[in-house]
């Protein structure tokens, strides 16, 4: 399990924060990252992390616009089980995560389990959920 360099990081931020496909243009122009970067540099990462399959891509023209596969959110839990996952007891490694929970982080967690619940039962979610849905509105 390896997780994101600082640019990938930076370019999934900056699709994770917008509701449409961005160009590499527009990757650019909305990342939050500490020096100017290339534009060729840019559009390599991009690609780095469609090969990894973190965004899907498609062209718009002469450029290709990218979105992120998964909400951050969705990005995290994932990364999160894969930690869980590399351990030699899962369960063991889940319980001395949640023992260090505050009570304010407890409170969050029953509350999280209500959610789950409830989404299960009506059928919204299923124990594994995955998500790659192309957003259809036009490109910065």
């Amino acid at each position: 399990m390896r997780g994101l360099g600082e640019l990938e990081a930076a370019i999934m931020g900056a699709l994770w924060r917008t509701e449409v496909p961005l160009s590499v243009r527009g990757v650019r122009e909305n990342m939050v990252y500490d020096r100017d970067v290339a534009y060729t540099t840019v559009m390599t990462v991009a690609n780095i992390l469609f090969h990894k399959r973190l965004v899907d891509r498609e062209k718009a023209g002469r450029a290709w616009v990218y979105w992120a596969r998964e909400s951050h959110a969705e990005y995290t839990a994932r990364v999160m089980g894969e930690v869980l996952d590399t351990g030699p007891d899962p369960g063991a490694t889940l319980l001395r995560f949640v023992e260090r929970f505050d009570e304010e982080e407890m409170a969050r967690l029953h509350q999280v389990f209500s959610q789950v619940r409830d989404r299960r039962g009506a059928g919204r979610i299923s124990p594994t959920v995955r998500s790659s849905t192309a957003p259809s509105a036009t490109a910065q």
